[in-house]
């Protein structure tokens, strides 16, 4: 059974950064892409960042291109989000899903993991 679990949200400041994890289990971790999404208060899940299976490969969504970095650890089944200079309109619920750009919808996601950005 597929388990991701998000956590490293929280309250912080305009300005401010924090680093969620993703820990996952129950499938082999570094054969998949992986995509950060988010789902902002009174709107659907959005894309955010994708990295490839091995870490070579990132993408961003434009408006969080050079504040944002996805990672991984393979050896430790974890994936990562440093967010920095976080902005009020970054505040949403954040989901680490298997897949890539293309196919994130289809496929598992974990609980979420809220990030609030207000002063």
């Amino acid at each position: 059974e597929v388990q991701l679990v998000e956590s490293g949200g929280g309250l912080v400041q305009p300005g401010g950064s924090l680093r969620l994890s993703c820990a996952a289990s129950g499938f082999t971790f570094s054969t998949y892409d992986m995509t950060w999404v988010r789902q902002a208060p009174g709107k659907g899940l959005g894309w955010v960042s994708t990295i490839s299976s091995n870490g070579s490969s990132t993408s961003y969504k434009v408006s969080v291109k050079g504040r944002f970095t996805v990672s991984r650890d393979n050896a430790k089944n974890t994936l990562f989000l440093q967010m920095n200079s976080l902005k009020p309109e970054d505040t949403a619920v954040y989901f680490c899903s298997q897949g890539g750009f293309a196919s994130w919808r289809k496929m598992g996601r974990g609980q979420g993991t809220q990030v609030t950005v207000s002063s």
